[in-house]
């Protein structure tokens, strides 16, 4: 991912200002931008009138920007595509999750499971041996899929035996019936237990250890503050917190700042492309990132913190994160890429309770 200078956020702050009260064309900024941004800048412009209530105006700016864009990053191409199917408004068409079939998509793109396969051998590589019945509780656990599949590949690895209990915690009744049957299907001896809730409904209600808590693409669903508070509620309950994340400046920066638009026109626009890029019906897939990326950029682009849905974090916020909560009772036992280009990363990050 790359990241703006110091005075280039300045510059592109003060910039937006003036063409937000103005009727400056996309092309009056070409000279004050640096040229492999200019399409990321436009991009920022085109958000920030569209969300002002200009749509006109940020169309142009959108249009504009897409025209520079280049090397597998389409993110103005994709978000006029959006707004046409959105009558020109930047709008969330409907909550994440509530449907669970886009985010089912996108977990089945070949860049999602190739993520998810290096997920499942980083947790075996760094997880102890269990001798005792596994207990496990997984917090986001969406359609139980990666759960089912990461518990099996601790089986046939030999790093677990039995399974006591698995605890699904999902705030989205479709998902956790979905995920309920998949693991219970699975897994017919263990106990499954299920909280149909967001961790921070229930991390002070947790009553019992468990040997290992995973969240795959959903303790992020909380900003920093609050991921600190719930992490410390589970601190005394877990063994081994194991997150799957997408590396992303999400969390500290307001909405219509310049760092947030560039690090979601980077993130969003790569994770776009991979679903366009896959073999799938037409529909299918504008409904994955209508109803699902979409959804999420909208929210980035348009809520302030405190409102939006989703604060992912940097991998070195995270570890700063970890080390302030759990440490020194717990260390780090794993860092490392699932996938990983310059624009967008997946990684797994494990720390683990020392003896």
């Amino acid at each position: 991912m790359y990241f703006l200078a110091a005075d280039e956020k300045e510059t592109w702050a003060a910039l937006a200002r003036e063409i937000e009260t103005t009727n400056a064309l996309p092309d009056s900024c070409e000279g004050a931008i640096r040229s492999s941004r200019l399409s990321a800048f436009q991009f920022y412009a085109g958000v920030l009138l569209t969300a002002k209530g200009q749509g006109d105006r940020g169309r142009e700016w959108l249009e504009a920007a897409a025209l520079e864009e280049r090397e597998g990053l389409f993110s103005s191409s994709f978000l006029i595509g959006f707004l046409e199917r959105q009558e020109n408004r930047l709008i969330m068409p409907t909550p994440a999750f509530s449907d669970p079939r886009p985010f089912l998509h996108f977990a089945g793109v070949p860049v999602m499971k190739a993520a998810r396969s290096r997920f499942l051998q980083q947790c075996e590589r760094t997880l102890p041996a269990f001798d005792e019945p596994l207990k496990m509780l997984d917090i986001g656990c969406g359609d139980g899929g990666l759960t089912a599949a990461l518990l099996l590949h601790l089986q046939e690895t030999g790093t677990i035996r039995e399974i006591a209990e698995v605890m699904l915690v999902d705030a989205s009744p479709a998902m956790l019936e979905l995920a309920e049957a998949t693991v219970g299907k699975a897994f017919p001896d263990a106990m499954i237990t299920t909280a149909n809730h967001r961790i921070e409904e229930i991390s002070g209600q947790i009553d019992r250890r468990f040997d290992l808590a995973v969240s795959s693409l959903a303790f992020h669903h909380m900003p920093l503050e609050q991921k600190r508070l719930h992490l410390a509620r589970l601190k005394p309950w877990i063994d081994h917190f194991v997150i799957f994340e997408l590396d992303a400046n999400h969390d500290a920066p307001e909405v219509h700042s310049p760092e947030m638009a560039f690090s979601v026109y980077q993130s969003y626009g790569r994770l776009i492309d991979f679903i366009f890029s896959h073999d799938a019906p037409v529909d299918v897939a504008i409904n994955c990132v209508d109803c699902f990326l979409m959804t999420e950029q909208v929210s980035l682009l348009t809520q302030r913190r405190g409102e939006r849905t989703d604060y992912h974090m940097l991998r070195t916020e995270w570890r700063d994160l970890f080390e302030d909560v759990l440490a020194p009772d717990f260390s780090l036992q794993c860092d490392a890429a699932c996938s990983a280009d310059e624009y967008m990363t997946l990684f797994t990050m494990h720390y683990g309770r020392d003896a």
